[in-house]
């Protein structure tokens, strides 16, 4: 008999288990609230003008195109009834299961602080880069016709609230971005003179790399011009200033990139969740009190062999959704289950700026230019379509040649249709 399989979220794990399923006699629903899977780890390069969106964005069906037995449903689940075993869409439609695999992603955490949302947007979405992109490129247009020294320096200082690969990684761009990209375009202003703002609440950046490597990202910051503030703890934020627990600082605005949460879809399930709103998960990724339930990607609290939970990197969701796919195959053809999922790292990295960048793969660390060259080569790899991995390889040894970057359009969150690129 054909099992139905819904997965919801097509994202990096929910699109692995989907495709994973190719050669099961089941059917697979995949269902998300867009109708594209998103490369999230070069979000911030759409925010800062270096990609366009439709460079790092995968339309769904085009993933599963060669897998017959996959069906996308773009919508957003509002309700889980694991009694009537059935999904609950926006639109009131119901969605039968056999098979439930919860890998909804995440969303920000502002730690009780959601009012500082407004101010201090994220980086999850298209829409959250192109709002970035836009207030970074308005702040410079608006600094440039500033009449008070104070004001002016205001809109050129912009904060970054957060020290992991995200908030690296984001401030390292801004800093290039002003420095390199913007730097003859101005008249009244010299955009090298921009501040970048990089605030960590713990004692260093990279908290989950080795000591050497964070030491290495905090100088290469430092020398783009990058201030780095660490056992820095952020009171408040405004729509002009961030206040810390040492100074209130004016900004044109902040980008928080500290933390994040659970699709609220985890929640929906009933099941046990930690203080981030993942759903606790075995080690086979089922959901411990719910038949024929599993919970992966950011949706999950997976634990490792150590005891420790495993981060939420898009190694761990591929590898985690490749698992599931490969189980669900073999207990539907009635073959012996695989053993419990193991994680098998393949480095850790963060990129810094240009010839930057640090990968941690455990006893093997690289910083520098080399690392710099593998973590272009991994992305690239990593992208889906053949058509973007061209595309962005080929922008980005544009931009290296000419310190260019083409995607600078101040678009309004009103504004709608594809960008165009020039």
């Amino acid at each position: 008999m054909e099992r139905r399989v819904v997965i919801i979220g097509a994202g990096f794990a929910g699109a692995e288990v989907a495709r994973g399923l190719r050669s099961a006699p089941a059917r697979a629903i995949l269902i998300d609230q867009n109708n594209y899977q998103l490369f999230q780890p070069l979000l911030y390069q759409v925010a800062t003008a270096a990609l366009s969106p439709a460079d790092i964005a995968e339309p769904i069906r085009r993933l599963v195109r060669g897998h017959p037995n996959v069906e996308v449903v773009l919508g957003e689940v509002t309700g889980i009834s694991a009694d009537q075993r059935t999904v609950i869409l926006r639109d009131g439609s119901h969605i039968a299961y056999d098979v439930l695999v919860i890998a909804a992603g995440a969303s920000p955490a502002y730690f009780g602080h959601d009012d500082w949302a407004p101010f201090a947007p994220s980086l999850k979405s298209i829409a959250d880069a192109r709002n970035v992109r836009s207030r970074l490129l308005r702040a410079f247009e608006e600094a440039e016709t500033a009449g008070q020294p104070a004001e002016r320096a205001r809109l050129m200082t912009f904060a970054v609230v957060g020290g992991g690969p995200s908030g690296v990684e984001l401030a390292g761009a801004i800093a290039e971005l002003a420095r390199y990209s913007l730097a003859k375009d101005f008249r009244q202003i010299d955009p090298k003179s921009a501040r970048v703002l990089l605030l960590e609440k713990g004692p260093r950046l990279l908290s989950g790399f080795p000591k050497p490597l964070s030491d290495y990202a905090a100088r290469k910051l430092t020398g783009l011009g990058v201030t780095v503030e660490t056992n820095c703890t952020v009171k408040r934020i405004s729509e002009t200033a961030v206040e810390t627990d040492s100074e209130t600082m004016p900004v044109a605005f902040a980008i928080w990139t500290a933390g994040v949460k659970a699709s609220p879809v985890a929640k929906m399930l009933g099941a046990p969740i930690d203080k981030g709103g993942r759903i606790k998960a075995g080690s086979d990724l089922s959901v411990p009190g719910f038949t024929d339930v599993y919970a992966l990607g950011d949706a999950a609290l997976v634990l490792a062999a150590d005891g420790n939970p495993l981060p939420g990197l898009a190694q761990v969701a591929k590898q985690r959704g490749q698992y599931l796919g490969n189980a669900l195959t073999r207990r539907f053809q009635s073959r012996a289950a695989p053993g419990p999922f193991v994680f098998h790292n393949r480095g850790n990295v963060a990129v810094i700026g240009r010839h930057a960048a640090v990968i941690d793969f455990g006893r093997l660390r690289l910083k520098g230019i080399a690392a710099w060259l593998l973590w272009a080569l991994i992305h690239i790899y990593l992208l889906a379509g053949l058509q973007h991995r061209l595309l962005v390889a080929v922008q980005w040894f544009w931009h290296y040649l000419t310190y260019d970057r083409g995607a600078r359009m101040i678009i309004e969150p009103s504004a709608e249709g594809r960008e165009p690129s020039c």
